[in-house]
């Protein structure tokens, strides 16, 4: 079965994903032990809160982060849903140190923004070298998060759903 890998999949919800600045990391999880390596993760939208200012109780920061605003889910953010019904590996990476630079190294091609699909990939390299017996191609996905980075192999495009908008989150303790 041949497939165009570079192809984002397509709905009205990865458009949406795509199209904002950021989004901060909620759950990640593998939701249904019956079916074999099932994975949920859960991302909320989060904008430059100019209703809230950055403030420090250390003096030596005062000035540093004079006028600065929360980058933070807000009323009216988005919860976004990828869900894959089978993955081969997933690595969560801190932001600092991985890869997500809107241009890549110039040895790795992708397409998209926040979700980001890859035909050419060092996560993708090291999961073909250290794997074997694959019934069919693979296809590497990164969620660029505010403090994560999550790399996803499967044989199967992710099911990305808008859940709700994020009212309410921040009141139960999700924003740190």
């Amino acid at each position: 079965m041949s497939r165009n890998l570079s192809e984002m999949p397509t709905s009205d919800a990865v458009a949406q994903l795509n199209s904002v600045k950021y989004v901060d990391l909620r759950e990640i999880s593998e939701p249904n032990k019956r079916v074999f390596n099932s994975l949920r993760i859960v991302v909320e939208e989060a904008v430059v809160n100019e209703a809230t200012a950055v403030v420090s109780d250390r003096p030596e920061l005062a000035g540093l982060l004079a006028g600065a605003h929360p980058i933070e889910s807000v009323d009216g953010c988005k919860t976004f849903q990828l869900s894959w019904k089978h993955y081969l590996a997933y690595l969560v990476t801190e932001e600092l140190v991985g890869s997500n630079a809107t241009n890549g190294y110039d040895d790795e091609v992708f397409t998209g923004n926040i979700l980001r699909v890859y035909t050419k990939s060092h996560f993708l390299d090291h999961v073909m070298r250290d794997t074997g017996g694959h019934i069919q191609e693979i296809l590497h996905y990164k969620i660029i998060c505010l403090s994560h980075l999550i790399d996803v192999v499967s044989y199967y495009t992710p099911d990305v759903e808008v859940l709700a908008s994020c009212e309410g989150f921040a009141k139960e303790g999700w924003l740190q």
